[in-house]
């Protein structure tokens, strides 16, 4: 059954229960007082005709506005489930020369990015963003599935393909965190709706430093909590199977664990990164120099020793921290043994 039959079919009540998002369309359009035990079609004819004009629309458009509306935010929800594989072609550094390289990323394989500030790992992200196709100044192109797409699927899938946390994460709405949660999965279309909810906000305790309450203001909560609401945000309600991160060593998080909580959820996570744990934890990096990709690694056996070496490291650098936050002093002994 197509969007059109369904609202022609089904009452109002059931298209809500069906699909909760179309609740704010409704209201968009001053529509939420029609009677909920029509369909559509005979409720319009107790609609008010001034509020239409306002929106300087008829009833027989918004029928045809609601279905483009279903078609757009929940067509097709099951083909980001096929997307398999992310393949990287090369395209050109700043001086044009060529990039030499293939690489093909597969669902829960983590990926980080290095190179100097400036040397162009976001602008890969954003290549990988837009599936370029050999239409953004580093000409690479991005093959879904080992293929190329055209522009019907790269529009289709705006917003829903890729999941990008960015190092800045300002709310511009004052919601609390509850009701941020609540319209993502009502958004979403999650089964149990408040089960995940309840899943997101304690993942986002245990990744943030400071704890939040479900009452507070998404606006008043520290780059670090947004980050964190949005990784667990990210791994439990999206559907988008691939994840780009740009320098999460910056949030004041549990970055590793939220990079593996991201990968155990099936999806594929590039990550931009100068942190050295997090560099060697994936399973290869993708170095750029000069805006272009100059090789691709493939973690060693000795890197991976190493790692534990520079993990030990890390965690006394992190109590330091914690102690300082804490006010307290730091002593030499403190330092060298971790106590």
């Amino acid at each position: 059954m197509t969007y059109v039959e369904t609202i022609h079919t089904r009452t109002i009540a059931e298209l809500e229960q069906l699909y909760p998002i179309t609740r704010d369309f409704f209201l968009n359009l001053n529509l939420d007082s029609l009677p909920r035990q029509l369909p559509l079609p005979e409720a319009m004819g107790y609609a008010n005709a001034e509020r239409l004009a306002e929106f300087g629309c008829t009833p027989e458009e918004v029928l045809a506005q609601l279905a483009e509306f279903m078609d757009s935010v929940l067509a097709n929800p099951s083909s980001l489930q096929e997307i398999r594989t992310l393949t990287i072609l090369g395209g050109r550094d700043k001086n044009g020369q060529p990039e030499d390289v293939q690489l093909t990323i597969r669902k829960g394989e983590i990926i980080s990015i290095v190179g100097p500030t400036g040397s162009g790992k976001s602008r890969l992200l954003g290549d990988i963003e837009c599936i370029a196709q050999g239409d953004t100044p580093t000409r690479r192109r991005i093959l879904i599935n080992g293929a190329e797409v055209d522009d019907d699927f790269r529009f289709s899938m705006e917003g829903r393909l890729v999941a990008q946390l960015s190092q800045n994460m300002n709310f511009v709405v004052d919601l609390s965190v509850a009701e941020f949660l609540e319209m993502h999965a009502r958004s979403r279309l999650c089964g149990d709706a408040e089960g995940v909810i309840r899943q997101c906000f304690a993942c986002a305790n245990e990744l943030a430093g400071e704890k939040f309450t479900m009452n507070t203001k998404v606006t008043q909560l520290s780059g670090g909590q947004s980050r964190a609401l949005m990784i667990a945000d990210t791994a439990y309600m999206s559907a988008s199977p691939i994840v780009l991160i740009d320098e999460i060593e910056n949030a004041g998080i549990d970055r590793r664990e939220a990079v593996s909580l991201l990968a155990g959820q099936d999806k594929m996570v590039l990550m931009s990164t100068h942190d050295p744990v997090l560099a060697l934890s994936a399973g290869k990096r993708i170095v750029i120099k000069n805006g272009g990709i100059a090789g691709v690694l493939e973690s060693s056996d000795e890197e991976r020793e190493s790692l534990a070496i520079i993990e030990a490291l890390d965690r006394q650098v992190m109590e330091v921290r914690h102690r300082l936050r804490r006010g307290e002093r730091i002593s030499p002994g403190t330092v060298r043994g971790g106590e």
